[in-house]
C-alpha cells in the first residue's frame, strides 16, 4: 500500500500551484507543464512524428545534412538571478544554442532540455524559462522535442540542438591565405552589457537587455554557406578567440583590423564611465552571437557583412598587423 503524504501534482487534469516549488511538484507535475509549454509549437512540426512523452524523440529528415551540438548553462558561471529573469535566461540558452547550428551554415530544428535544479526553485521559475526558451525557438521555427529534470545543487541547463543543413556544412577548417575576414550581427553589446551589471549599474539599458537576450543573426549562417565562405564560426566567447580557432584549424594566420570597426555610441558611454577602452568589448566580448567568416574575396562578401581583416600565411592571431596583448575572450576554467 502507497501511502501519498502531500499533493499529487502529476495527475494530467491538476493544474500547478503557480507558488510551488519543485520539490512540491515533483518531476513528473514540472515535466507535464513543461511539455504542455512547448507541445503547442509541435503539432505544426511535420518532421516530428514522435514528441515528449516516450524513451525517445523520432525526428525525419527530408534532405541535407543533419548537424547536432550541446551546449550547457549554469548558473552563477553563465548567469545570475538577480540579473536576468528566468525568461531572459530561456533566451540566452537557446539562442546559444542555435547560434552553433546557424554558424555550420545551418538551421536549428529540434532541441532537447536537460534542467538540473535545485529543490526549493519555484516551478515559475521553470515555466518561465520554458516560456522564453520556446519563444526564442520559435524565430527560427525549430521545437523542443524532449528532455529530463533532476535536481542539483544550482540551476544546470544542458541543450542539445539538432538542425539540418541543405548545402555543404561551413567548417572551421577551410581558410586559406589571401581570404578575406568578415562579420555580421552586433558585437560587443553583450560584453559591455556583462561590465554594467557587474558593477551593479543597469544602464545603458540597450547593453544590458543585449547581455540578457542576444539577437544573433540566425539568417546569415546558410546565407554565408551559399555565397562560398570558407569557414564560418559564431562569436560566443570572444571575436579574437573565434578568430584564434579559425586560424588553428585551418593552418593560417589572421589579422584583424580596429579601424573596420564602428565603436556605437552605448560601447563608447560605458568605456568612458568604466574606464575601459570600448574596443577591448568588441574585441573580447561574447554572447552577441555574431558571425565571424572568411571569404574568397570581398566580391563574395554577402550584403550586412563587414569586412574586419584578412588571412594570411603562418599561424595565430594579431591585430592591426602586430601581436596583441589585451583580453582575447571568455575562458571557462
Amino acid at each position: 500500500m502507497t501511502v501519498v503524504t502531500g499533493p499529487v501534482w502529476w495527475d494530467g487534469d491538476m493544474a500547478l500551484d503557480p507558488d510551488a516549488t519543485l520539490g512540491e511538484a515533483g518531476e513528473f507535475g514540472l515535466i507535464s507543464q513543461l511539455v504542455a509549454q512547448f507541445g503547442e509549437a509541435l503539432a505544426d512540426d511535420e518532421h516530428v512524428l514522435v514528441g515528449p512523452g516516450d524513451d525517445a524523440a523520432v525526428l525525419r529528415i527530408r534532405h541535407g545534412h543533419v548537424v547536432v551540438s550541446t551546449d550547457m548553462v549554469v548558473e552563477g558561471r553563465h548567469f545570475r538571478r538577480d540579473w536576468a529573469s528566468a525568461e531572459d535566461v530561456g533566451h540566452r540558452a537557446a539562442a546559444q544554442n542555435l547560434s552553433d547550428i546557424n554558424a555550420m551554415g545551418g538551421t536549428a530544428r529540434h532541441l532537447t532540455i536537460g534542467l538540473a535544479a535545485p529543490a526549493d526553485l519555484p516551478v515559475q521559475w521553470a515555466l518561465d524559462f520554458a516560456r522564453g526558451f520556446a519563444a526564442e525557438c520559435a524565430t527560427v521555427g525549430a521545437t523542443v522535442v524532449g528532455g529530463d529534470t533532476t535536481r542539483a545543487d544550482e540551476i544546470v541547463i544542458a541543450v542539445t540542438v539538432l538542425g539540418q543543413c541543405t548545402v555543404s556544412p561551413v567548417l572551421r577548417s577551410g581558410a586559406r591565405p589571401g581570404d578575406v575576414l568578415a562579420l555580421t550581427g552586433r558585437q560587443g553589446w553583450a560584453a559591455g552589457g556583462l561590465a554594467v551589471l557587474g558593477r551593479g549599474f543597469r544602464s545603458p539599458r540597450v547593453l544590458v537587455e543585449a547581455y540578457r537576450r542576444p539577437e544573433p543573426p540566425y539568417a546569415a549562417g546558410k546565407e554565408a554557406a551559399e555565397a562560398g565562405a570558407t569557414s564560418l564560426i559564431d562569436v560566443s566567447d570572444g571575436l579574437l578567440a573565434e578568430a584564434a580557432h579559425l586560424a588553428e584549424a585551418s593552418g593560417v594566420a589572421i589579422d584583424v583590423r580596429t579601424g573596420a570597426f564602428e565603436v556605437p555610441e552605448p560601447l563608447v558611454a560605458v568605456g568612458a564611465a568604466l574606464g575601459a577602452d570600448p574596443m577591448q568589448f568588441i574585441l573580447a566580448g561574447g554572447d552577441d552571437h555574431a558571425l565571424l567568416a572568411t571569404f574568397p574575396d570581398t566580391g563574395s562578401v554577402p550584403a550586412g557583412w563587414q569586412v574586419v581583416g584578412d588571412v594570411r600565411e603562418g599561424e595565430g592571431v594579431t591585430v592591426d598587423g602586430g601581436a596583441y596583448d589585451g583580453p582575447t575572450g571568455w575562458t571557462h576554467f
